[in-house]
């Protein structure tokens, strides 16, 4: 077996003692992330605290946790911002929290997203640890803890939280926990709208697994254990499936009995933000727009670069013929991201969950002596956090 194949660990590689190097080196990354942004905020007289909590989608979340759903903001060109863009789990988990403790909503919102980061890390680790091996696993989170947008993992968004759900929910599936494979992909669904992803990853692995278990029941001679085994596996697997949709299936059906336009509810909510999904037209006219003049043909040529890499990633991730479920999984996650049709420069960050795709750079720190790839990891922290800092105290994510 070559270290490109699946490694099969033992059930409890996911156990905190054995993600502790992992989740040590994600704290310590995080931390310094955010001493970066908090010196930086100081120097241009900018709270970092509010800059993690009070701006952009944040503000959304705690107003939703406040105040519940059907407030929006009109603009001057008629677009309608509706807050029912915003799924439910997060703003619920801030009000819960804010509930039961002295915390305000927005201080509620971090205390999830850091909470949320952890769990996140740990379910990468997870995932990884159990394709790859243990130090495979402790690099993917390394990974995936520097990258350039990775500040966003701590802040009040709901980006952690929808890849700790995402992640666990994997996992399930790799480890033949279907039910709670199935309630971990609805949680997702409610978090974010590319719950779907989740979703798919679960019902395509639980298709596959149907069908093996029907080849090997088909079988000439098939082991009685064998057929036994299958029979036993069918009932929670059929359950795992069936709970998966329910959370983004449930919220969607609800913004459409709350508007009163029935399955079109959410899509128009959406389109009043002019988001939607037109297989990347959008995306390719605004990268061709940047080659109108000099300065900014450089970042159409960056946009190009780093598509191609996402793309290449992704074929790489299927040559090392990761599980079925990751390859859904990222590639959904891809797809939504890359060919929604608004907001362009949020991109980056909606590509936070899509982990598998760091599996190969993972991988490739593997085979580097471990002084080189703490060297390596320790500049791109440094470059993250720095990045991080930079970006929030300017135009930050929208």
């Amino acid at each position: 077996m070559t270290d490109l194949e699946t490694r099969v660990t033992p059930p409890g590689s996911a156990t905190p003692r054995r993600a502790a190097p992992a989740l040590l080196g994600y704290a310590a990354v995080r931390a310094l992330g955010l001493l970066a942004l908090v010196l930086w905020s100081a120097a241009r007289d900018k709270s970092a605290y509010t800059l993690l909590t009070a701006r952009w989608d944040a503000l959304w979340y705690t107003r939703v946790a406040e105040l519940g759903y059907g407030y929006e903001v009109r603009l001057p060109n008629g677009d309608v911002h509706s807050n029912l863009a915003f799924f439910p789990l997060l703003p619920w988990l801030e009000r819960l929290l804010h509930a039961v403790t002295p915390l305000s909503y927005a201080d509620a919102g971090f205390v999830v997203s850091l909470l949320a980061s952890l769990a996140a890390a740990w379910g990468v680790f997870a995932v990884a640890d159990r394709v790859y091996g243990r130090r495979a696993g402790v690099c993917a989170v390394l990974v995936w803890a520097v990258l350039p947008v990775g500040i966003v993992q701590s802040m009040a968004y709901s980006e952690s939280l929808f890849t700790a759900l995402a992640a666990w929910s994997l996992y399930a599936v790799l480890t033949g926990r279907w039910v709670t494979a199935g309630a971990l992909a609805s949680l997702a669904g409610l978090t974010r709208p590319v719950g779907l992803a989740v979703v798919a990853a679960v019902w395509a692995a639980g298709v596959a697994s149907f069908v093996r278990d029907r080849k090997a029941q088909t079988a000439d001679t098939p082991p009685r254990r064998e057929v036994r085994a299958a029979g036993a596996r069918v009932a929670p697997r059929a359950l795992g499936m069936l709970l998966a949709p329910l959370g983004a299936a449930g919220y969607v059906l609800w913004v459409g009995h709350h508007t009163g336009k029935g399955l079109l509810g959410y899509l128009d909510v959406q389109a009043g933000w002019r988001n939607g999904f037109d297989g990347g037209y959008a995306f390719a006219r605004f990268v061709a727009e940047k080659f109108t003049s000099f300065p900014s043909a450089l970042a159409g040529l960056g946009l190009i670069v780093g598509v191609a890499l996402l793309v290449w990633l992704y074929v790489v991730c299927v040559r090392q013929r990761q599980p079925l479920e990751l390859l859904v999984y990222t590639g959904v996650v891809l797809a939504l991201a890359l060919c929604a049709s608004s907001y362009f420069g949020s991109k980056p960050r909606l590509l936070l969950p899509a982990f598998p795709l760091l599996l190969p750079l993972a991988l490739a720190l593997t085979r580097l002596r471990t002084s080189r790839s703490a060297l390596v990891v320790g500049c791109l922290a440094v470059a993250s956090a720095g990045y991080g800092a930079w970006w929030l105290n300017g135009s930050g994510p929208p």
